[in-house]
């Protein structure tokens, strides 16, 4: 019989690990989103991954909201976050840290998410659009890559929450085997 680990050993086994070198550098933008869910899913995420901190700009919900905490399950306190009220002053905090910009969005210049280079500094900033109109055309200009996540079905698209789920788990891949 299979044993499901408890809690305690779980986060013991988690305390063990080591974050690959870099990936605690990662930022994740997440630009006018509108779901709770999806940015207290987002959180979660980070933290699972331990990437180096959350942006939250335009009408994106900044904690404290009760649907957001009950996502994120109190990850919103253990993940370090900024919140801007324009992409102007992101750009321009990402400019000064050095960090590269890199879009999860479906373009005509897209790669695959898997095939994203990292930079000599290896740090960068995961952007995050809307879930009805995706990253804003103007933003899209500052990204120094545009990734997106291979899709066989017949939809197109992700939900938010899902979406940077599996963008952190190929940019960990990448960081790990770097």
């Amino acid at each position: 019989m299979i044993r499901k680990l408890p809690t305690r050993e779980i986060f013991k086994r988690n305390q063990s690990r080591t974050v690959p070198d870099g990936f605690s550098h990662t930022r994740l933008w997440l630009h006018n989103i509108r779901s709770m869910h999806n940015v207290g899913s987002a959180f979660r995420s980070a933290d699972a991954f331990g990437i180096g901190g959350l942006i939250l700009s335009g009408y994106t919900p900044v904690p404290p909201r009760p649907e957001l905490t009950k996502t994120a399950l109190g990850a919103e306190k253990t993940v370090a976050w900024n919140h801007f009220d324009t992409s102007e002053q992101v750009l321009k905090y990402l400019a000064v840290e050095n960090v590269s910009l890199v879009g999860l969005e479906q373009t005509g210049k897209s790669i695959s998410v898997t095939d994203l280079t990292l930079p000599v500094n290896r740090k960068i900033c995961l952007l995050m659009g809307n879930e009805v109109t995706g990253i804003d055309n103007s933003l899209l200009t500052y990204c120094q890559q545009i990734v997106e996540i291979p899709q066989y079905g017949q939809k197109h698209s992700f939900n938010v929450s899902v979406a940077v789920g599996i963008a952190l788990f190929a940019l960990h891949e990448i960081f790990r085997t770097e």
